[in-house]
């Protein structure tokens, strides 16, 4: 029982920022920061997924992947779009 629900948890954590990104080409953390389209809550939600464990990069703790982007960045520049993200929308 405590498996299903982990992995019910799991299928949604992957799916969350996948379903805010439909149609909007992001591959660094700043592109969520800029992408018109999605709001400013959506935007925090998006990053705040990326920065969470996980999406870590087995092996190399300082990186996320996001799925749907082409490659691993480190979780300060993903601290840095949430940083100007909080700039922009106080």
């Amino acid at each position: 029982m405590r498996e299903s629900f982990q992995q019910a948890a799991g299928n949604a954590m992957a799916m969350g920022p996948t379903i805010l990104l439909q149609g909007i080409q992001i591959e660094r953390p700043l592109d969520v920061v800029k992408a018109t389209a999605l709001s400013a809550d959506d935007k925090r939600t998006i990053l705040a997924s990326w920065a969470s464990d996980f999406y870590a990069v087995d092996s190399k703790p300082a990186f996320r992947h996001l799925p749907g982007t082409p490659e691993p960045v480190s979780i300060d520049e993903v601290r840095m779009a949430l940083t100007e993200l909080d700039r922009r929308y106080g």
